[in-house]
């Protein structure tokens, strides 16, 4: 797939994970819009249809993010006590939201 229509596919996955999360959070940022398929030297994909949440610690607290199956975070919502978090995820798995428990790919 060529750079620039993966990049608008992995655009439209993050806009739309972006919005999932601001129902749950009330904020989310863009994450990761592309991941690179190293295997097949067809360059760069766009993240994931997939809509998994995971929580992570962070320098200031937990970070709720929505992530693809291969861990690559599409959206995120921060900073976030250890009580705040497990409320969020509660309601995500509520809705039949499944926890991606994986290595998370957060944007540098």
């Amino acid at each position: 797939m060529q750079y620039f229509q993966a990049l608008q596919i992995g655009q439209a996955r993050i806009r739309d994970a972006v919005a999932l999360l601001k129902r749950y959070t009330g904020n989310a940022l863009p994450a990761i819009a592309l991941r690179e398929n190293r295997g097949s030297g067809r360059g760069w994909e766009p993240v994931g249809e997939e809509n998994l949440y995971s929580i992570v610690e962070g320098e200031h607290g937990l970070i709720i993010c929505l992530c693809d199956a291969e861990g690559n975070a599409k959206a995120i919502a921060s900073w976030y006590s250890r009580e705040e978090a497990e409320g969020i995820a509660a309601r995500m798995r509520a809705d039949s939201i499944q926890e991606y428990t994986g290595r998370v790919r957060l944007p540098v």
